[in-house]
């Protein structure tokens, strides 16, 4: 790909927005295109962290696998977005499971290239740390929801910040779906089945509205309270 190509998607995540001239061509020279299959998985739990992942098209979603075969989604990526920096930081094995949720590409960055231009250049650290800090406030509203919601609210929260995350200033959203009923249990730590239960419910009410590949919810706002009940 050209390289003002990849400077220019470089520059739609928010890791790379603020980055100077010289650290993005160097990033884009380096890079490395990865293709991923739907389904399979990128790196598992415990893998050398050798790499930074950039999603470049398609969706990805970070997961704790349990001993049992189950698994706990706790994040769910698209184009722009970035993972795996954990490992990069501190050198220790990955810390969660990567899999791909449809045909996905990413761009890869080394360890050392990524640890060298952080040093070189204080914008991308910034940008790293406000990526480090909003990743934390959304695990800690996770756990928030864990505690404090009920299955049921926990559903409609989660579609509801879904929505807000793709289209943060409209009321009627339009959602790609990728994920399975068994994906969606996992990310809010219910069964499939209670999942497909209280989904269904959401659709009789208008909600939300499924269609092929598509999860459409006509009034987040109207989501919102729904979780608040």
């Amino acid at each position: 790909m050209d390289q003002t190509l990849i400077i220019a998607s470089l520059r739609d995540s928010v890791l790379f927005e603020d980055a100077g001239e010289t650290s993005l061509a160097e990033i884009a020279r380096q890079l490395r295109r990865r293709r991923f299959r739907r389904a399979e998985t990128i790196f598992h739990q415990g893998d050398p962290g050798d790499a930074l992942h950039i999603v470049s098209s398609g969706a990805v979603k970070i997961v704790l696998p349990s001993i049992e075969g189950e698994e706990a989604i706790i994040a769910t990526l698209h184009s722009g977005d970035f993972f795996g920096e954990l490992a990069l930081l501190d050198g220790a094995p990955r810390s969660a499971t990567a899999v791909a949720l449809e045909a996905s590409e990413t761009w890869t960055l080394s360890r050392e290239l990524f640890l060298a231009e952080l040093d070189r250049d204080r914008a991308l650290r910034d940008s790293l740390l406000a990526g480090l800090a909003h990743e934390l406030r959304r695990i800690t509203g996770h756990v928030e929801e864990l505690h404090f919601l009920d299955l049921a609210g926990r559903l409609a929260s989660r579609l509801a910040r879904l929505a807000r995350e793709a289209e943060p200033d409209s009321n009627e959203v339009r959602l790609d779906w990728p994920y399975t009923q068994t994906d969606l249990a996992a990310m809010i730590g219910g069964t499939r089945q209670s999942v497909n239960k209280l989904l269904s419910g959401l659709v009789e009410r208008e909600l939300v509205i499924i269609e092929k590949d598509t999860l459409v919810i006509p009034d987040v706002e109207a989501l919102e309270l729904e979780a608040e009940r």
